[in-house]
């Protein structure tokens, strides 16, 4: 198939294109991308572990990554190092994502979801994604970021929609980047990061000579205090380069998953309705859904490797220089490992755990994504939060397709919702009362306002 007809389908369905390609070519295939050669895509859960557990050495993720990421998160970032500096990156960022560090953030998200939902009216229509993105950065500027000042909180959520907003195209697009006037993408992205990086260093310098610096548990503060094996702390530049791939990676592709998670259950009436019911007994179905949702609409449709030599996959000798590119979104719909693969079913992750290197949406091996318990926690905590306090349907029956937002798969029509009741008596808890459900009292409905 052509590059460019690759890259236009690619764009326009990722999770359909990733689908359809190792369906008609098979599970080991060269696709063709602009500007990109040299790409292996494999579908094939053995071949998968062999390439998450090789030498790190040999499958170098940063470098594959740069082409790409490294004008937004930077040279210094753990998504586009390689070897002994990654694994010196990863070792210092891992404490602060550690299970018993992401559990302490339960009430402070809990609060901004529930300061996001109480501002819905009944009758209103909007794209969720846009709330839980609006949701997510907020988490992130407290529990990352550490920003306390309201002047400054509005600032920085002010520079990061700018920057994200500007991102797109420049991630999308790599012949975009070049100086074609002050209006051009890559000039007005350009003064965006800018913008942030010096928001950031400066955040950096204010909080080195907080004197309760040793008392704040924040990301940014942790990562201030951390050092090495030597006994160096990160420079300048590294921390601002993790702050800005934690932002990435932290605030867009939760927000993604949490707008497939609502998009998936509107459309599956069943699903939602046991769910909600399940609240009150705890979270084991609630993370089977999420799980059955990663499953099914993967925020990020693969991942890559560069080879430094030349290594064999399932007989065919693939050379140095090649990128090979566990294919995400096609295991997970493999028939043969996950039975009617376009069901929407989570009680397929009660049944048993699916083998390893079938279920993938965090990647795997040495590069596995440092925050996938975050970001699973995270959703789990705002999901609850919305099916507690609010009942919705889809504006439009048909499900949304995947489109490319940046590096993920997004919903196309951003998850419209319409707010059809509110429960303004209910506790939002993890152990309170159920969430509004078919058949619950509901409020009378306000007159119905259009937002983006």
């Amino acid at each position: 198939m052509p590059a460019i007809v690759n890259g236009v389908a690619y764009a326009r369905d990722p999770i359909g294109h990733i689908r359809w390609f190792a369906g008609r070519y098979g599970t080991v295939c060269a696709p063709r991308f602009p500007g990109m050669d040299g790409l292996v895509s494999i579908a094939d859960p053995d071949l998968v572990r062999q390439v998450f557990t090789g030498d790190a050495a040999t499958f170098h993720a940063g470098e594959a990554n740069k082409p790409i990421l490294e004008p937004t998160v930077g040279s210094c970032s753990l998504l586009t190092l390689d070897d002994a500096p990654h694994m010196r990156h990863r070792k210092l960022l891992l404490g602060p994502f550690h299970g018993a560090n992401v559990s302490r953030w339960e009430d402070t998200i809990r609060a901004i979801a529930g300061q996001e939902i109480a501002s819905w009216r009944v009758g209103e229509t909007f794209a969720l994604h846009e709330r839980m993105r609006a949701i997510t950065l907020d988490v992130i500027l407290q529990a990352v970021f550490g920003v306390r000042e309201q002047d400054r909180f509005e600032q920085a959520r002010s520079l990061v929609k700018e920057f994200a907003n500007r991102a797109h195209p420049i991630s999308l697009f790599p012949f975009a980047r070049r100086d074609l006037g002050p209006l051009s993408p890559w000039v007005r992205f350009k003064r965006a990061r800018q913008a942030l990086d010096d928001f950031l260093y400066a955040e950096i310098e204010r909080r080195r000579s907080e004197p309760d610096l040793a008392d704040r548990d924040d990301v940014l503060s942790l990562l201030l205090r951390a050092t090495d094996e030597a006994g160096e702390p990160l420079s300048r530049e590294e921390l601002r380069d993790e702050l800005v791939t934690v932002l990435a990676a932290g605030h867009e592709t939760t927000a993604t998953a949490l707008a497939w998670a609502f998009e998936r259950l509107l459309r599956s009436p069943r699903v939602l309705h046991r769910l909600t019911l399940s609240l009150a007994d705890g979270d084991d179905y609630l993370d089977a859904t999420i799980k059955e949702t990663l499953r099914t609409r993967p925020v990020v449709t693969d991942v890559a490797r560069r080879l430094t030599r030349d290594v064999v996959l399932a007989g065919h000798r693939i050379p140095a220089g090649s990128v090979v590119t566990p294919a995400i979104a096609a295991i997970h719909f493999r028939s043969d490992l996950y039975p009617n693969p376009e069901e929407f079913r989570p009680e397929r992750f009660l049944e048993g755990t699916p083998d390893a290197y079938t279920w993938i949406p965090f990647g795997g091996g040495v590069r596995r994504c440092i925050g996938a318990v975050f970001a699973q926690f995270e959703m789990r905590v705002i999901m609850r939060a919305v099916l507690e306090r609010a009942r919705l349907r889809a504006a439009d029956r048909r499900p949304e397709r995947s489109k490319l937002r940046n590096v993920t798969s997004a919903p196309s029509r951003g998850c419209r919702v319409v707010v059809e009741a509110m429960n303004s008596t209910s506790a939002v808890g993890r152990t309170g009362r159920r969430g509004l459900a078919i058949g619950d009292p509901v409020a009378e409905p306000a007159p119905t306002r259009q937002t983006a």
